[in-house]
This record gives C-alpha cells, structure tokens and sequence, in this order.
C-alpha cells in the first residue's frame, strides 16, 4: 500500500518519515536490533479517526503492523477503541480482497499499539490502556464465545522519563529536547511564535536535529506553533463553552462558547503560522480556514 500523500504531518510525523529513521525508533521502543536496510512498509491512513491529530504512524516491519501515536493532550481513556476501528481499517487496506474467501489461512501481521505521550500533565513512565476496561460487563462475566482484548502501551516522553528508550534513537532524543526548550521558553515569558523559532534555532545550533531543520526549519516552526496552539485552542473552547454555558444557563449557550473559542484559537494560530514565513495556501490547507480570511489576516 502506497503513503497516502493526503495525511496531513505534524513535526512528528515529519521527523519519521523516513524509513531508516522508523527503524531507529522501533528498536528504541522494542529493544530489538533490526538492520537500516530492514523492509519496511507504511501503512497510515487519513481522515479516519486521528486526522485532527495529524501524528499518527502505522508501518509493518518484520512480521508486526506497529500503529504509533504521538500525543500531547491528557491521555484519552478511549484510545484503544480508537485503535481497535483504526486496525480494522488497516487491515482492510492490507488484506487482498478475495483472501478472506480462500479456504488457506491468510497472515496478518500481528499488530502493536503504542502511544507516546508528551503532555504537560503529569503522567507514569509507562502504562497500558485495555479495550476491556471498556466492556459494560466485566471481563470475568461468562460469555457465549471467545474474547477480544486489546493492549495498548502509553509511554511518556518527557525530558527526563523514559531516558534509555529516548537516548537509543537519535531523532526521538533531539524531538524531546526541542519540545522541552519550547516549554522552557513559554514559561520564561515568550510567546508561542518566538518560544517556537527560539528552540528551532537553540537545537540548529547545538547540533541537535540539525539535518531535519535544514530540510524543514521554516515548516517545522510551523507545525510546532500549530501543535500548541491547537491545544490552547481546546482548553479556550472549553472555558468558553463554560462560561457561555453558565451565564445563559443554556446548552446552546455552551455550544456557542466552544465554537467562539475554537475560531479565536485557530485564528490566532493562522495568524502566527503567517508570521513565521508559511505561505496562506499552506495554513489554509493544515487549518481548514478560507483564503480570504487569512488574506485579510495577513494585511492585519
């Protein structure tokens, strides 16, 4: 199956899009060896369910369909319900279309699910999310046929956690230090745009990730700034979801809250994406705004 050109990358994403560079990261994560010039083949799907996250990755590498998200909002207890339809649809993709009618069993690559977790919140070094814990009755409780489980490994990324996982794989490495330097730089007072192109530079200079800014320094600045400003947006949708919800003591009222405060947050965002160089047919794309709305932004 061909990279579907149409799934739209975070810096993520971005960094790993190189097969060699996969590599490096599942042996991180799995503690193999696998050679560079191991067969690997992409799999990721768009516009199923991790589209607004744009930081998904689904590969097969030596017998495993490895799905692997990158995440920085609070971990979300309904991920592996996720995971389980966005396999389905994988294997969909995988599977011939006149196999499942043949009488020889047809293989699969068995799949692993992973989540890396770079949020603010704090959170253990590792944990697992089961499908199970989604199950009305218990897993206990006596069935009329087999059982279905699925396990789903969240790894938290963070500067400081998890440090022989991120210290096996380059990039992964130079990833988390350039999201602690942006953090690093907010808390110090900067805005978003100026903590983001700071780290960028700080990273360039420090011989961390050097190639991959060379190639996408401009883009990544970019990204990053949507990245965050994406989860600022959420976080203003709720309150003002919240706050409209309680002043008019209306459901509507909350509803209306959460789309005023998803426009500004994404205008906001778009705003600054202009600044730091992308052009208003790029932001248009990633963002889903008019052109002639970030026009009119841009002569602001």
């Amino acid at each position: 199956m061909n990279v579907n050109r149409a799934h739209k990358d975070s810096v993520f994403t971005l960094l790993f899009s190189e097969k060699k560079k996969l590599i490096e990261l599942y042996n991180a994560l799995s503690g193999r060896n696998l050679p560079p010039d191991t067969p690997v083949e992409i799999a990721t799907l768009t516009n199923v369910l991790f589209n607004s996250w744009r930081d998904d990755i689904a590969f097969v590498i030596d017998g495993r369909l490895v799905i692997l998200v990158e995440h920085q909002s609070t971990i979300n207890e309904n991920m592996p319900l996720r995971f389980f339809i966005y396999l389905s649809r994988v294997y969909e993709k995988l599977t011939e279309s006149k196999a499942l009618y043949k009488k020889k069993l047809y293989k699969i690559p068995k799949p692993d699910f992973i989540v890396l977790y770079n949020g603010k919140e704090p959170f253990p070094d590792e944990t697992v999310l089961r499908l199970s814990d989604a199950y009305i009755e218990p897993v206990a409780a006596e069935g009329l046929g087999g059982r279905l489980e699925m396990e789903v490994r969240v790894v938290n990324i963070n500067e400081g956690r998890n440090e022989a996982i991120v210290k096996r794989c380059a990039d992964l490495n130079g990833y988390v230090k350039l999201t602690a330097k942006i953090r690093a730089y907010q808390a110090a007072g900067l805005d978003l745009n100026e903590a983001v192109t700071q780290a960028v530079k700080d990273c360039a200079k420090e011989n961390i990730l050097v190639e991959f800014i060379k190639a996408h320094g401009t883009e990544a600045i970019g990204l990053m700034s949507l990245v965050y400003d994406e989860e600022e947006a959420k976080i203003v949708a709720r309150e003002e979801g919240r706050e409209e919800g309680r002043e008019e003591g209306r459901e509507e009222g909350r509803e209306e809250g959460e789309v005023i405060g998803k426009a500004r947050g994404f205008l906001e965002a778009a705003k600054k994406m202009l600044e730091s160089g992308l052009n208003i047919a790029t932001v248009s794309e990633m963002l889903g705004i008019p052109k002639s709305e970030l026009q009119k932004l841009y002569a602001e």
